[in-house]
């Protein structure tokens, strides 16, 4: 069964929230243990869905005196969320980055493994997030290092999870919020129905 756009859209939104993000890192314990205060973790994450970085201008040489400085383009990322990690108490970006990829329906392994690629090329320059308006007074640089989240639905082929393996990228599967309702709700049915 192939992945659904209401499926995609609803983990997007779902995780567009600090708190489902930080369920979806609870999920994959090494990245868990990268956010800077559990007593305090919706101050330690922001989640930017559909994030864009601004590249920094770029020196070169034309010449031994002239210096030519190219202004700097906002891209948009090929990721779905941007995790950044923040200090609470000084409320400022730390330098870890996890970017989540949500399997979008129509993708396959390549497609999937190729957006994570064009992030990687686009994040090896120097660059800035471009901050929702919430947390545009936080110092937004590039980071130390940037990680990979795959999030694959139960529908999501075989191949892929055993690309993704093969790839070393880590992922979780998540079933979206409404089909584990309809399934607690077949499951309230089939209770009532056993007479138990």
């Amino acid at each position: 069964m192939p992945v659904n756009k209401s499926d995609y859209e609803g983990l997007l939104s779902e995780y567009s929230n600090p708190e489902a993000a930080i369920a979806l890192l609870k999920q994959y314990r090494a990245y868990l243990e990268m956010i800077p205060s559990m007593r305090r973790p919706d101050e330690s994450l922001i989640a930017i869905p559909l994030p864009v970085v601004r590249l920094r201008p770029i020196n070169s040489k034309a010449g031994s005196h002239n210096a030519i400085a190219v202004n700097g383009e906002a891209i948009n990322l090929a990721c779905d969320i941007a995790i950044l990690m923040c200090d609470p108490e000084w409320k400022v970006k730390m330098g870890v980055e996890i970017l989540v990829f949500i399997h979008r329906p129509q993708e396959d392994f390549s497609d999937l493994l190729m957006r994570w690629r064009q992030t990687q090329v686009v994040l090896s320059k120097d660059y800035e997030w471009l901050m929702p308006p919430r947390y545009q007074h936080i110092f937004s640089e590039g980071a130390e290092k940037i990680y990979p989240l795959f999030v694959l639905l139960p529908q999501t082929a075989d191949r892929i999870k055993r690309g993704l393996i093969g790839a070393s990228l880590p992922f979780v599967v998540e079933t979206p919020a409404y089909q584990m309702e309809e399934e607690m709700e077949v499951a309230a049915v089939y209770h009532e129905g056993s007479g138990e």
